[in-house]
């Protein structure tokens, strides 16, 4: 098991690779100085050059990618005299470094990975991604939540009463439900619960996690504003799940050991709970944890509409600013998140299924 665990580990090492050499050349070829974003009408020559030399935008485009790994990598090297100019190598300004080793004028340092600063701000660009992604967390866990119980218990009791009227309204909301886009959705829920009636589900058509005091008593906790962006994020993973554990169960249902359970007189619920749910939801799995990466990564529409501070509206905001060094860091940022769950989905398959292992 260890040694599947290390393969997955590196493959998705390989894939994070990957994406920051795409990402890091496709955003240094686009057209705009961001030395000029920066400035705006002050713009001169001489200010212009000192910001580039700044951002290491003076040097070899190979080079600034080997910096730019440098930067990213949590085990990085720099020069011993140059160290005190690397801010965010100071535990007081940015996080907790550690100089593991000098040797020849190098130092070797263990840190946290840095994603630059953001043109328009200047902030740290993990700054601002842990805030929005501290949102786009709860709201992708609330969603996930709602869509797992929902809909597994839907598709249980889909699959007991196969081809009758709960069956089949049921698969007819199920169908809906992945056919309707989440944009429409967050927009119809937002009008039709929000607006139309308000009066009676006293929710908002937008609003975040927290809330400004109208008396002036500063920011608090606002629940109910999670309630129409979780279910609209929750209706196409509820929907996919329903399909999928209401097939996977009638499949599982008609092999021979579940005859000879019911031969062996055990009764339908035991059957049902304790020997085929659990071979029934290798394919729930699957869709869970694509859903539920897509989900972490930013359901960048909804949280749009329902003005939901999640990952989501950090990324529009600075597409809409060019705020390149944002863009890339929520692009790598989601990346990571996607391979992590990969590597754990990998890691239940082989903890449920051995021959998996053997792949």
């Amino acid at each position: 098991m260890g040694r599947f665990i290390l393969k997955r580990f590196g493959y998705g090492i390989l894939v994070l690779l990957g994406v920051v050499t795409v990402v890091f050349f496709l955003f240094n070829v686009l057209p705009g100085d961001p030395a000029r974003m920066m400035l705006g009408q002050r713009a001169d020559i001489s200010s212009v050059e000192a910001i580039n030399k700044d951002l290491g935008r003076d040097k070899p485009l190979p080079l600034q990618f080997l910096n730019y790994l440098n930067d990213l990598s949590p085990l990085s090297f720099h020069n011993v005299t140059d160290l005190s100019s690397y801010w965010y190598l100071d535990p007081g300004k940015y996080g907790k470094t550690l100089n593991l080793l000098t040797v020849g004028g190098k130092s070797v340092v263990l840190k946290e990975p840095y994603f630059r600063r953001s043109y328009q701000s200047k902030r740290n660009v993990s700054e601002i991604l842990m805030e929005g992604f501290i949102n786009t967390f709860i709201l992708a866990m609330v969603s996930m939540a709602f869509a797992i119980m929902l809909g597994i218990a839907i598709g249980i009791v889909c699959a007991l009463k196969k081809n009758t009227f709960i069956d089949r309204i049921s698969l007819i909301f199920s169908v809906l439900g992945m056919s309707l886009p989440s944009f429409f959705a967050a927009i119809l829920n937002a009008w039709i619960f929000g607006y139309v009636l308000s009066r009676f589900t006293g929710l908002n058509m937008t609003g975040s996690l927290y809330t400004v005091d109208d008396l002036g008593r500063g920011e608090y906790i606002d629940l109910k504003n999670l309630v129409l962006p979780a279910i609209t994020l929750g209706i196409r993973p509820l929907a996919i799940i329903v399909e999928l554990t209401r097939n996977s169960l009638l499949d599982v249902l008609s092999q021979d050991y579940i005859r000879t359970a019911k031969a062996k007189g055990l009764s339908n619920t035991r059957i049902v709970l304790k020997h085929a749910l659990k071979n029934a939801l290798n394919p729930v799995v699957t869709a869970i944890s694509g859903w539920l990466a897509s989900l972490l990564a930013g359901a960048v529409f909804v949280e749009f509409i329902f003005d939901w501070k999640g990952i989501g509206v950090v990324i529009v905001n600075a597409l809409d600013k060019y705020d390149f060094p944002v863009v890339m860091g929520a692009v790598l940022f989601i990346s990571v998140i996607l391979i992590i769950i990969n590597i754990l989905v990998d890691i239940i398959y082989g903890l449920l299924d051995p021959r998996i292992r053997l792949q």
